[in-house]
């Protein structure tokens, strides 16, 4: 039964890549007809992305963007429409309009400044939407939720009629195939917990990208720089773009205010790791691999 199962898979097609993409890892998996043409369209579709949506790329959409104030793109229109969704579900605790903030930040993590940004360097932006034209009065941060769209997006490209496919870009990623562990934020190569769920799971901790105490995150609310947590894992029924921009919002807020969140949202369950306490939304067991 073993070697019939390998001669279908063999006849189907599969193909894997892997390969450096924003700023991390990207995995894409494809099973069934055409599974190297569809690779190849995938992958392809992530750098395409990627040179779009890289705020810190010169000549990039976002970029041009931040600094003339306008752009005129299909997906900077699709990924800010979905960013202002999940700010007003959020009450703000989601906000792509302090840029200013994430840029001075990165610069402080790059080693380019000496000290982190203050809360009154962060500028808050005034956005409007018309079809595919943005416009923006100061720099937008989009990072929050762009690995989890380019996620979604090259997952679309790559699967198919008769075609399964799976995209993991550093944490983020679509429904696993199979069981996938937690990174433990304080041994790498280690897990904290394994899932076996067929939602889209996103990945964010400070310990990723730290200096001298400080990490990326902050809350857009006021500006505070700083995670509250070690760890935040996030499942998401509806895709990749929501758990990561959940992932993001989530690890700025005290575990009360964050677990309050995920547990009244549909379709979303959390995990948080703080201080070595782990704290969980109702259904989350329901994710975890049984041994």
């Amino acid at each position: 039964m073993a070697g019939r199962l390998a001669a279908v898979v063999a006849r189907l097609g599969t193909a894997t890549t892997d390969f450096d993409c924003c700023d991390t890892s990207f995995t894409i998996e494809v099973n069934g007809p055409g599974a190297d043409r569809a690779l190849e369209r995938a992958e392809r579709t992530a750098r395409d992305l990627e040179a779009q949506l890289d705020a810190f790329r010169d000549g990039s959409a976002v970029s041009r963007l931040n600094k003339q104030g306008s752009v005129d793109n299909e997906h900077v229109a699709r990924l800010l429409e979905r960013a202002l969704e999940i700010h007003d579900r959020t009450g703000g605790a989601f906000d792509v309009r302090r840029g200013q903030l994430e840029h001075s930040l990165k610069e402080y993590l790059r080693g380019d400044a000496d000290t982190p940004p203050e809360p009154t360097e962060s500028g808050y932006a005034s956005v409007s939407i018309e079809g595919t034209t943005v416009e923006t009065t100061a720099p937008l941060d989009l990072n929050g939720l762009a690995k989890g769209y380019i996620v979604d997006e090259v997952h679309a490209v790559a699967d198919g009629f008769g075609r399964t496919a799976f995209v993991s870009g550093g944490g983020d990623m679509t429904p696993p195939p199979g069981v996938v562990g937690v990174e433990s934020p304080w041994d790498t190569g280690s897990h904290l917990t394994h899932l076996e769920t067929d939602w889209a799971v996103a990945t964010s901790g400070g310990y990723r990208r730290e200096r001298s105490g400080h990490d990326h995150i902050y809350d857009p609310r006021d500006a505070a720089v700083g995670g509250e947590h070690d760890l935040v894992t996030v499942l998401a029924a509806r895709d990749c773009t929501t758990a990561d921009a959940l992932a993001t919002t989530l690890s700025a807020l005290p575990h009360t205010e964050a677990l309050a969140l995920a547990d009244g949202w549909d379709g979303i369950e959390a995990l948080l790791v703080t201080d070595g306490v782990f704290r969980r939304t109702a259904g989350f067991e329901g994710h975890v691999a049984t041994a």
